[in-house]
Order: structure tokens, then sequence, then C-alpha cells
């Protein structure tokens, strides 16, 4: 519910927004580095969390879950390419693979998920 998108509870170190921001920025770095030879990542970590407890509005959050909805779709269509060769070193990387990156995402976003049904519960928000 998005009276709770900034709710920081004192056993928690971070808010609904702060995580969601955080697999959205990391997804699209991820998406970008396996795609873009050019592309710079953010600097670690800060450059990965929101500066804010909670998004400015209701329609910052919704544009966060869209973009990573699509980052997730764009991966996705990505590695399902018929010439896409999971197990070549990208070019620009220094070792990495497609496959290797797409596993990380698949692990990063299940974690951070689990997070966020976890505070959901916690803030008693799981039946709304």
């Amino acid at each position: 519910p998005s009276d709770l998108y900034g709710k920081r509870l004192p056993s928690a170190p971070f808010t609904a927004w702060q995580i969601l921001e955080h697999m959205r920025i990391a997804q699209w770095d991820i998406l970008e580095f396996s795609r873009d030879a050019r592309h710079v990542s953010p600097k670690w970590p800060d450059g990965y969390w929101p500066e804010t407890d909670a998004p400015p509005d209701t329609e910052a959050w919704n544009e966060s879950v869209q973009q990573f909805n699509d980052d997730l779709a764009a991966m996705q269509e990505l590695i399902e390419r018929p010439e896409a060769d999971l197990l070549a070193r990208i070019p620009h990387g220094e070792g990495q693979t497609l496959l290797r990156e797409a596993l990380i995402l698949a692990d990063h976003n299940s974690y951070h998920l689990g997070q966020l049904v976890f505070l959901r519960k916690m803030l008693g928000a799981w039946e709304r």
C-alpha cells in the first residue's frame, strides 16, 4: 500500500521504496552492461540506492515498477535471441558471460523480493 512505501521499521534496514529502487537500479546496470560496451555503472554503493526513504509520490513508485518490469523483459529478450551465445564472453567485459549476468540478476532479484515480502508481512500489509 502507498502509505507504507517509505515506512521504516526499527528492525529493518530498508524501506520498500529503497529495496524497489535498488532492485531497479541494479537490474538496469546488469542489463546495460550486458548489451552496451559504453555503459558506465553507478558508483558503488551510493549509486545503487535511493537517497530518500520514500518516493516523492505514488507516480514515482509506479514508474520504478514499470521500469523494473521493462528492463526485466529486455533482459529476457536479450538472452532468448536465437543468436545469443550464453557462454561466450562479453567482449567488453572481464570474462563475464550473458549466462552469468542473467543468473546474477535472477539471484539478486529473488533475494530482494524475499526482503520485500518479509517487510510487507512485518508491516502487517500482507492481506491488504
